[in-house]
């Protein structure tokens, strides 16, 4: 039978600012995290140095970080993992160095090259309960972390596609019902189990579903999207410039202005109001959808100006944005951040993995 940890960060109603929100703590790239690599060395694969997670300057606040003692959809979880035999132990992280003492079960043996790497056929599963995208993210940054090669440690057995072994595969279990509205969570979109039972029975009985990561030269991880660009306090949108290249297919080379801009491994910021922004994100065909939203002047037959949105769009294996002017606010899984420098995606196609049935 199985060994399952049921790993908690806290989620924002218990610490405002807490893991996978603004404050970033538990997970949450400080400055030893902008380095994409964890085995020492430098990045691998993108030019440029941005924002960590959360700002490109910003430190993790690991202060008030978790719950004081388990929400109810974990003991319920518990409960119908015990009653199934498993061995079950309620973990609470309140800093990195917790949640890497969790992800440290999942090692497999010593390798004669000495990296650190996963156990294929580990008896421990990791169930991940979480209040938002981006606190499953937080834990999805330190298995990078900790199994990503350095450069210059690349083994023969690494898929020529990749900068990182196959990620242990993680079951999802969510604290908070399904929100309304058109955004919608990582685990409404891969059709995931909510009810405590079902996500422990995929834990039990299910197979590893793998997906595609997003990297970043910021150290940091995308499993869903990202969104790029503000409003003012009316909610008008605001202009801003920036060079985004898709592979080698530029969409914009800076000069003109932009009202969006979207990174998309999933479907999360497929759309912005009434605009389409992503027709077909698809987080397992090893491919980043990127769009821009561009206000267009034209005139009428009767010489009268008018704006119209032209949306472009390109698909590829890596992206990148380079602000020409001020600071560009964005979304990353949610969590909100302010981007200077060039930021650069790349994809990691099957890099990590969810159990379901």
């Amino acid at each position: 039978m199985y060994d399952v940890v049921l790993l908690t960060l806290g989620s924002e109603r218990d610490a405002p600012g807490g893991c996978g929100s603004g404050g970033a703590c538990c997970g949450g790239a400080t400055g030893a995290d902008t380095a994409p690599t964890s085995q020492s060395d430098t990045g691998q694969a993108s030019a440029g140095r941005a924002s960590s997670s959360q700002t490109d300057t910003g430190q993790a606040d690991t202060e008030q970080c978790a719950t004081e003692r388990p929400r109810v959809p974990v003991l319920a979880c518990a409960d119908a993992l015990n009653a199934r035999g498993a061995r079950v132990e309620t973990v609470t992280a309140r800093s990195d160095a917790e949640i890497d003492a969790v992800l440290a079960r999942l090692d497999g043996p010593a390798r004669p090259d000495g990296l650190t790497w996963p156990d294929p056929d580990s008896k421990t599963r990791l169930v991940v309960a979480t209040a938002s995208d981006g606190q499953l993210r937080a834990v999805l940054r330190r298995l990078v972390k900790r199994y990503a090669p350095a450069p210059s440690k690349r083994p023969a057995d690494l898929p020529g596609d990749r900068t990182l072994p196959d990620l242990p595969p993680v079951a999802v279990l969510p604290l908070d019902p399904a929100r309304g509205g058109t955004h919608r969570d990582l685990v409404a979109q891969l059709g995931l189990p909510r009810d405590p039972a079902a996500v422990a029975a995929a834990v039990l009985d299910g197979t590893p579903r793998r997906l595609d990561l997003l990297r970043n030269d910021g150290g940091s991880v995308t499993l869903d999207g990202a969104l790029l660009g503000a409003a003012d306090d009316a909610g008008r949108p605001l202009h801003w410039r920036a060079r985004v290249e898709v592979d080698d297919t530029i969409l914009t080379d800076g000069a003109e202005p932009l009202l969006a801009c979207a990174v998309g491994n999933a479907g999360g910021y497929a759309t912005l109001n009434d605009v389409t922004l992503l027709t077909a994100p698809d987080p397992a065909d090893g491919q980043v959808e990127v769009a821009v939203a561009v206000p267009v002047v034209v005139r009428s037959a009767w010489g009268r100006k008018r704006v119209r949105l032209e949306v472009r769009r390109a698909r590829g294996r890596a992206v990148s944005v380079l602000p020409r002017e001020g600071r560009v606010p964005y979304l990353d899984d949610g969590v909100e951040g302010e981007l200077t420098r060039k930021r650069s995606w790349w994809i990691e196609p099957g890099a990590w993995a969810v159990w379901s049935i």
